[in-house]
């Protein structure tokens, strides 16, 4: 690619990119409030912790949305799709969900009305999962590969910004007023990513050949390609809704596909295994409460955005896999930081420089790593392929992080990360292989 450095950070200046800063924000802010809020709200308002344990379970839409999401990448919306387009008006039907079902919340009382809180909480996690396919499908169809970078990273700087006001900033209203006038606050806050989607254009419609072949083969396969009855005009339907984003995807990447897709599985894994014990790891060296939030909300959120930003930029600079490739060693490397000041004497000086290493490189990391991701979809089911690959991103690692307890009880925490940085390798050399052999298939941008 090698664009000049004021044309790689000129990316930042379109109008696109900007926008999907405040939708970023409308994305991350009901996520906060279904869970880490809700807890502290529920917890001060005397409800059993079993109970709180399970209402995290709300977080499960997250996870599962791809089961819905050929639905938003292929079924129009009655009248509101004829006026905002297909991407836009499931982004403002699912903001509007979550702003009413945040209102509602904000208007019960948890002592007598915690069923409807919870069930609140459910339609606002699935409405806030629904508007997630949709805007990841907008930000990879609005711009071309080049620009997807420096979209991430508007992204990730939206999202961490909900997440500061929906815990900090939501949590000192309940402090200053009541908790119900903080999640009606929230609500009204939902107003945001509404009027940004009222601004921004609809992603041009583009026809991809490709996938319509595939769909009629696939017909042609199962003997529906000239359906009669309603059994064949069913599996037609389910064919070319469910079935065809993913046999397109293998036909598309034919035997690297699998390599693609374990590097999904396994990019984040490092970060992930890490983070799952990162809040122990600091109380066990001694660090209070009051330490770790100053140092994790104020380092952690101004050195992942700028990490992330700089990711955006050597994307646009480089194209996708070099940046792709610096993020996933950077990544697991770091952990080693970890691991050099388990051995020392712990210092807040110290924690503050490993949080700053390791949050600018994962934010850095994690805009290549979406960039890429966005670069293996097709312009036909953008939505169901991007869900597929973001769950895929994060379910191997979470499957692993349940062990991690077990490595630092039975060998410590300076054995423990050295196990996550090794944890990383795999995804390196599963990069060095893709850009050996296929570099055009793997590096769109360029």
């Amino acid at each position: 690619m090698n664009k000049n450095w004021r044309t790689a950070f000129a990316v930042y200046l379109q109008p696109s990119v900007i926008a999907i800063v405040f939708l970023g924000f409308a994305s991350g802010l009901p996520y906060v409030l279904v869970f880490s809020t809700l807890s502290a709200w529920l917890t001060e308002a005397g409800i059993e912790r079993s109970i709180i344990g399970f209402v995290s379970w709300v977080g499960i839409t997250y996870s599962i949305k791809v089961f819905w999401s050929m639905i938003v990448d292929r079924l129009p919306i009655p009248l509101v799709t004829r006026w905002l387009g297909k991407r836009r008006s499931w982004m403002f039907v699912a903001q509007i969900g979550a702003a009413l079902g945040l209102l509602g919340m904000g208007l019960s009382n948890p002592h007598e009305q915690l069923q409807q809180i919870i069930l609140l909480a459910i339609w606002v996690s699935f409405c806030s999962a629904t508007q997630d396919v949709a805007i990841d499908a907008y930000r990879i169809e609005v711009l071309s590969a080049e620009y997807q970078g420096a979209m991430a990273a508007a992204y990730v700087a939206g999202y961490r910004i909900s997440l500061l006001t929906g815990a900090a900033g939501c949590l000192y209203l309940a402090e200053y007023t009541s908790w119900n006038v903080a999640y009606s606050s929230m609500a009204a806050a939902m107003l945001i990513g509404i009027i940004t989607i009222l601004c921004i254009k609809e992603p041009p419609i583009k026809n991809d050949e490709q996938a319509v072949q595939t769909e009629h083969e696939l017909d042609v396969f199962l003997g529906v390609a000239q359906p009669t009855t309603l059994w064949q005009r069913g599996v037609a339907g389910f064919s070319n809704i469910v079935l065809s984003p993913f046999v397109e995807y293998f036909n598309r990447k034919g035997k690297l596909g699998l390599l693609i897709l374990l590097l999904i599985g396994m990019y984040k894994m490092s970060d992930i295994m890490l983070g799952v014990m990162a809040n122990p790891f600091y109380l066990d060296m001694g660090f209070s409460k009051t330490d770790i939030a100053q140092v994790t909300k104020v380092f952690s959120f101004v050195m992942a955005i700028t990490g992330a930003a700089v990711g955006g930029v050597l994307v646009a600079r480089f194209g996708l896999m070099r940046p792709l490739f610096y993020g996933a060693i950077l990544t697991a490397m770091t952990n080693l930081l970890y691991a050099s000041f388990a051995m020392n004497t712990p210092t807040l000086a110290g924690l503050a420089l490993i949080v700053s290493t390791d949050s600018f490189c994962a934010g850095m990391a994690t805009s290549a790593f979406i960039a890429y991701l966005s670069s293996l979809t097709s312009t036909a089911y953008t939505a169901t392929q991007y869900a597929l690959f973001s769950s895929l991103m994060t379910l191997p690692a979470q499957l692993l992080g349940g062990f991690s307890g077990v490595v630092v009880e039975n060998f410590g925490y300076p054995l423990f990360f050295i196990y996550t940085t090794i944890a990383g390798l795999p995804a390196i050399i599963l990069i060095m292989i893709l850009m050996r052999y296929h570099p055009k298939h793997v590096n769109r941008a360029e």
